[in-house]
C-alpha cells in the first residue's frame, strides 16, 4: 500500500503522509493522542477525504472509492457488534449483510468462530460475552470477509494486559495463516514491540516511513524519544 502526498487538513490541523506498508505485514501507526493516527486510518478506509495525494494498493489508485469497495477491512475501538444480533450473526455479517447464508456461507463463518476460540458460542449475545471474547467475535468478521488489507483502530485497547496480548497474538498469527497486511493504530509501545513488523511514528504533522520496530527502538528516533518520554 502507498501513501502517495497524502494531506490532511481539517480546521487547524495538519498532516502529511508520503510512505509506504509492506504487503505481508504488520505495522503499528504510533504517536500520541490527537497526532492523526486514526484520522489517517480513517483516510485509508474512505471514511474521510484527503486535501490532496492518493491512496494506492497494488498500484490501484482507491483514493475515491468508497469504504465498502476498497480491499481492506477495518475493526474500531468498540467493535461495533450489533447487541440484538447473536455472535453467529454479528460474525456472518461479513458474508453477507442480509444474513441469507448458504450452506458453505456457515460452514465458513463456523470455522472462523472455531479459529478465534468462539466455537459453540454463536447463539450468545455479545452482551454474554467477555471482552475478549467481542474483541474475537469481531475479529471473525473482519477475518470472513476476506480482504487482503486490516486496518485496526485501538479494537484492543480496553482489555488488561494479559487479554489485550492474547489478542495481540492471535492476530498475529491469524495475519500469517492468511497472508494479511495488517495497519495497527496504537498508543502502547509494548504492543508495537509485540506485533509490529515496522513501526510508522507520527508527530508534528508528519507521518514517518515505517521503520522495522527492534531497529526503531533500539535506536530511537527524536520523535519517538519525544513520545517515550
Amino acid at each position: 500500500m502507498r501513501l502517495d502526498g497524502i494531506e490532511i487538513v481539517m480546521g487547524d490541523f495538519h498532516l502529511d503522509a508520503d510512505l509506504g506498508f509492506r504487503r505481508g505485514a504488520i505495522t503499528a501507526l504510533m504517536g500520541a493522542s490527537g497526532s492523526g493516527k486514526s484520522t489517517l486510518l480513517s483516510v485509508i478506509a474512505g471514511f474521510l477525504a484527503p486535501a490532496s495525494g492518493r491512496v494506492l494498493v497494488e498500484g490501484q489508485d482507491i483514493t475515491d472509492l468508497p469504504p465498502g469497495a476498497r480491499p481492506l477491512s477495518i475493526l474500531f475501538q468498540d467493535q461495533n457488534l450489533f447487541p440484538h444480533l447473536s455472535v453467529a450473526q454479528n460474525v456472518g455479517l461479513g458474508l453477507r449483510p442480509d444474513l441469507r447464508l448458504s450452506a458453505d456461507q456457515r460452514a465458513r463463518r463456523d470455522a472462523v468462530l472455531d479459529r478465534v476460540g468462539l466455537a459453540g458460542l454463536g447463539d450468545r449475545l455479545p452482551r454474554d460475552l467477555s471482552g475478549g471474547q467481542q474483541g474475537r467475535a469481531a475479529l471473525a468478521r473482519a477475518l470472513l470477509r476476506d480482504r487482503p488489507w486490516l486496518l485496526l483502530d485501538e479494537p484492543f485497547s480496553a482489555l488488561g494486559p494479559a487479554l489485550r496480548r492474547e489478542m495481540l497474538d492471535l492476530l498475529r498469527e491469524t495475519a500469517a495463516e492468511r497472508g494479511l497486511s495488517v495497519v495497527m493504530v496504537t498508543h502502547d509501545p509494548s504492543d508495537a514491540r509485540a506485533v509490529a513488523d515496522e513501526t510508522c511514528v507520527i508527530a508534528e504533522g508528519r507521518a514517518a516511513p515505517p521503520v522495522p520496530t527492534a531497529e526503531l527502538f533500539a535506536n530511537p528516533t527524536p520523535a519517538l524519544r519525544a513520545y517515550l518520554g
